[in-house]
Order: structure tokens, then sequence, then C-alpha cells
């Protein structure tokens, strides 16, 4: 037999930040999200024999453990982490009966690119072992799991989104709580106001990466240290969530532009590094070009953003970002989540 499974990444359409302690612990977040028809993917062969062989195929990274079985836990040393991580918290948690194994993961962006890359790829390999072992994880706890792994033992910073996003699927206003509370509210957009969504948002790869936990560092401790004008700015990327549930309930799409436009000038209060000199003139350029907002994608300093391009301005908008050194990413949005299946 062979186990499978994909989750979703994800673009945050506003509200980003708010799910990162503590500021959600303290002043409760929320975030509106989307799933994206890009995966992060994980494969599970089982061996006749205890080795345990780990792969990062994107990376082209590999870990071999010859009598892995063997091992209490894998050691976390900074190669293939997540996948660790993951087969660690599974064994000490459900027990391990089983062999060797070949787990194999692959994602289609690049880490770093702010589109929830690690959290979604735990929710994939959290996925990939309950199809092995048949456990009994709905989608709240699955989600919470991952979680736990990434924040909690990987000690990796970040927020409480992606892993959420990934396991449910669709478009999801989130709300995120003290003790690590989330409520997440499936929307029934209609599939017209979507499809016009989907036409009119470029997804563009800036050809940067960034490291998010510097940003995410900067940004918490905003909050600890009370600085007033990036509270207030948290505070006003809430507010945004909502503008953006009400524009896509009620079909208002024309207003999205103006709503994301309001989200990027307030990201850029929450913490230095969120944007820079280079980000600024991409998206200078691109309202030039007809983009009426957009947004930088997770916690800012590179990889991808988003714009909304009226009527048919996304020709133009590409044309002018396509010289600056990136590509604009096709995509559909995904109403599915979490997949798993058998071999």
């Amino acid at each position: 037999m062979i186990y499978r499974s994909k989750a979703p990444l994800r673009i945050g359409l506003a509200g980003g930040g708010t799910d990162v302690s503590p500021y959600c612990d303290l002043y409760g977040g929320a975030i509106l999200n989307a799933t994206l028809s890009l995966y992060a993917h994980a494969t599970i062969e089982p061996l006749q024999d205890k080795t345990i062989i780990l792969q990062g195929v994107d990376r082209k990274e590999e870990q071999r453990y010859e009598n892995g079985t063997d091992l209490e836990a894998l050691p976390i040393d900074g190669k293939l982490d997540l996948l660790k991580g993951v087969y660690n918290r599974i064994r000490k948690e459900y027990g391990w009966s089983g062999g060797g194994f070949r787990l194999s993961t692959f994602v289609d962006a690049p880490a770093g690119s702010g589109l929830g890359t690690s959290s979604t790829l735990v929710v994939a390999i959290i996925g990939v072992f309950t199809e092995m072992l048949r456990l009994p994880l709905g989608e709240y706890d699955m989600a919470h799991l991952a979680y736990d792994i990434e924040r909690k033992e990987l000690l990796m910073a970040g927020g409480r989104q992606d892993q959420y996003a990934a396991t449910f699927g669709g478009v999801n206003y989130m709300e995120f709580y003290k003790d690590d509370k989330v409520i997440v509210n499936p929307l029934r957009v209609k599939q017209q106001y979507l499809f016009e969504l989907e036409n009119n948002l470029l997804l563009y790869y800036t050809a940067t990466s960034r490291e998010s936990a510097r940003i995410i560092e900067v940004q918490s401790r905003n909050v600890t240290d009370k600085k007033e004008k990036s509270i207030e700015a948290m505070h006003q990327l809430k507010h945004q969530a909502q503008l953006m549930k009400e524009a896509l309930l009620m079909g208002r799409i024309h207003e999205i532009g103006e709503i994301l436009d309001f989200g990027f000038r307030q990201k850029q209060k929450m913490a230095e590094g969120i944007s820079n000199a280079f980000i600024d003139n991409i998206y200078d350029q691109a309202r030039r070009a007809g983009a009426t907002g957009g947004k930088i994608s997770g916690a800012g300093g590179g990889g991808f953003m988003t714009f909304y391009c009226p009527g048919i301005s996304k020709y133009r908008v590409m044309e002018v970002l396509a010289s600056l050194g990136g590509h604009c990413q096709p995509y559909n949005f995904t109403g599915h989540g979490l997949t798993t299946w058998t071999v």
C-alpha cells in the first residue's frame, strides 16, 4: 500500500498578522483567507525493514535512519525538521507498531513565499499518517495538532491561520482568541463572485523569499511593549477582515482593491521589515498600471504579492510586473482542504 495526502496553500485577503500572539490573546484576531490550487504533498511507502527515509523532494534533501524505528525520537537538527517533528509527535501520542517507511514531500511553492508553505506541509504530513494509521482525528484536531507541533514543539514563529486554512479549505473568516481557541467560519460566497475575484486578482512572485521569524518577532514585541501605532494598525487590520467578508458575501467585488490598499497601508505600520523599497516600488508600479490595491502575502519582506485589477487592467499590470524580475503565478480557488487517500 501507498498512502498519499495533499493540502492547499492559501492567500490571506485581510486581517493578516492578527492571528499572531500576543495580539490575538489580548484582543482577539480575525482573518479572511482563501485556499488555492497549489499544494503541499506527502507520500508514505512502508518498507520491509526498520529503515526510515525522509525526503524533501523539492528541496533535494534526504535523511536516512537504518534502524529508525528503534529510535524513541528522530533528532531535530535543522534538516527536514517538519517531517521529523510530525513523526515524533504521532509516535509519542499514538504509539508505533509499524515498521520502516519512506516519507516523501513536495510543495508547489518555494519556502518563504508567504503562502503558508511550512504549516501546510505539516498538515499534509499529519494527514498522510492519519490515513495510514487510521487515526480518529477531525479537522479541528489536525489543525490544532499541526499548530502545536510547529509553534510549540519545533518553536517556529508564526500565526495560526495557515494550519486551519490547509485543513478546512475554501474561503474562511477565522477568529482567534486566547488559549489557542480558533473558530473557522466557512463563507458561502456566490460562485459568480468568486469567479470575478479570481479573474481580477493577480498572484505575483517577487522572486525573493523572506525569513518570517524575525519580522514576526518584531511584531510580537511591539504588542508586548505596547507600541500604540503597531497595535492600532492591527486593530484596523482586524476591521479590514470584516470589510472584506461583507464585500465578498454581498458581491461588492469592485470594493476589494480599496480594501486591500487600506490593509497594505496598515500592515506597514505593524513592524519594521514588512515592507521595503523593493516591495514599495512593485506596489507603486502595479497601482500606476491599473491595480486598485494589493498586499504582501504572509509576514511580509518578500515572497508573493497579490493585486486587485478591475476590468481588463490585469493585462497591463502583468506586463509591468513581468519587467520587474518576478512572475505571475496561475491559480484557481479551491473549496477542498486536506485530502488523503490510499493506493
